[in-house]
């Protein structure tokens, strides 16, 4: 297997797409996290936990973002490495969320999530 040419480009088109995803997909992560902040409940310190790992996440979905209207995200390598980046800031959003989850079903924050 030979290794990719380095300045290798993708199409404008394919990247807009990608592009259109992400910032979706981010729509979704911030208007989650802030219902949550807006929730009038009371916190307590196990909310801390899933809070801190969407805020990592969603930071890296917002860094992805910002690559991806680079210039230089037409080239291949770099549009690779921010599609590999966003699919791991989605996947601690995710995370996130589902410690959120289970401290409101266990019943440990004080932060409902479920009503």
């Amino acid at each position: 297997m030979s290794e990719p040419d380095p300045e290798e480009k993708i199409d404008a088109t394919f990247r807009n797409g990608s592009l259109t995803a992400a910032g979706i997909i981010l729509g979704f992560s911030l208007n989650f996290i802030g219902r949550w902040l807006s929730n009038p409940n009371d916190w307590s310190r196990i909310d801390i936990i899933p809070m801190i790992v969407l805020t990592i996440g969603i930071a890296i979905q917002v860094k992805v973002l910002a690559d991806l209207l680079a210039r230089d995200s037409l080239i291949a390598a770099k549009y690779d490495r921010s599609r590999r980046l966003f699919l791991i800031g989605v996947v601690i959003v995710a995370v996130g969320i589902g410690i959120a989850l289970l401290n409101d079903i266990l019943g440990l924050g004080s932060m409902q999530m479920l009503g």
